[in-house]
């Protein structure tokens, strides 16, 4: 059904989206609400 190579691509999606989660949380802890606004700065130049 799956192969041993989606099963690791799956697995490292869900690794990287943990990590994203986990920056988010430090960029929340310096900047506050202002952390979602230079993300979309950054993401739109």
């Amino acid at each position: 059904m799956y192969t041993t190579n989606d099963i690791k691509l799956a697995e490292r999606i869900l690794q990287l989206d943990k990590r994203r989660d986990e920056l988010y949380e430090e960029l929340m802890k310096k900047l506050g609400s202002h952390a979602h606004e230079l993300i979309r700065a950054i993401q739109n130049r």
